[in-house]
């Protein structure tokens, strides 16, 4: 890769890493939401997120819409979704998942499209973006002007419904590759990535991107003239003990009040950095 005066990769060449990834990644992307209970309940609370922002006979942007997960969801409420993707692959099967669900038909178009450069939609083009899975987290630097562009092409009484990857909740998810790291590296590669979020100071990673806290997320669409409307983990005790999580999953009673608790401890302030996403809405600021 190119390396930035700083001796990290540029943006560009970390978001070609990220396309080749994904395209690499190709139908795995489908069963990450479904392939344990906490990407279970992830894919519910990002559910649940949303649905209050969906009203009829919206124009929908889809950033990062991968292999069609929350496609579907669009499609099923609006005639009138744009689906993209960074990776030609994830849209292909994007492409094969729609139509099999039968909603084909409500997909405006589709494109391969760098969230960095929304500069081929006019102005307040859209009435709701989604750009779920982390988009903004694969911009890298440029992580302000792909969200000042988002703002841009929303209408001004639409919203933005979005995610990325948080930094204290994939560290407390993934603790003990985080120790293995610190073994192998040192402590300066992981000090570096926790004082600037950027996976790419470790060396040899594959996925490469930029973590969060909700405060730095909530002062990045502040400074992009937005203002936030909600927002949520997308874990939280759905992170614990996944044979106490498989116990409950099996009692529909038990597992409903869990996923109603869950939900509201994911949406309180004081936990929004603990799940291994941070989601959040936002409109343009009003004033």
């Amino acid at each position: 890769m190119a390396q930035t005066p700083g001796g990290a990769p540029s943006s560009d060449e970390s978001v070609e890493a990220v396309r080749r990834y994904y395209d690499d990644f190709a139908g795995a992307e489908h069963e990450r939401l479904t392939q344990d209970i906490a990407g279970r309940v992830s894919f519910e609370i990002h559910r649940q997120f949303l649905e209050p922002h969906l009203k009829d006979n919206q124009r929908i942007l889809e950033l990062g819409a991968g292999t069609g997960r929350f496609t579907i969801l669009l499609t099923e409420r609006s005639s009138r979704v744009m689906v993209t993707d960074i990776s030609p692959v994830q849209l292909h099967l994007n492409e094969a998942n729609v139509t099999a669900a039968g909603t084909e038909h409500a997909v405006e178009a589709r494109h391969t499209l760098d969230i960095r450069d929304t500069s081929c939609f006019p102005d307040g083009s859209f009435d709701l973006i989604v750009a779920y899975g982390g988009p903004l987290s694969y911009a890298f630097d440029d992580a302000q002007q792909a969200l000042a562009g988002l703002l841009r092409i929303v209408k001004p009484d639409g919203v933005i419904v979005a995610s990325v990857m948080s930094l204290w909740g994939s560290w407390r998810a993934r603790l003990p590759g985080a120790m293995q790291l610190a073994a192998r590296f040192g402590t300066d590669v992981t000090d570096a990535v926790i004082r600037t979020g950027d996976l790419r100071h470790v060396p040899g990673v594959v996925h490469v991107c930029r973590i969060f806290t909700w405060e730095q997320l909530a002062t990045l669409v502040h400074e992009c003239g937005g203002e936030i409307l909600a927002g949520s983990a997308s874990n939280w005790a759905s992170l614990e003990d996944p044979a106490i999580l498989a116990e409950l999953e099996r009692t529909p009673q038990l597992w409903e009040r869990f996923l109603t608790y869950e939900t509201a401890a994911c949406s309180s302030l004081g936990t929004r950095d603990g799940g291994t996403h941070i989601l959040f809405a936002a409109r343009r600021n009003p004033v």
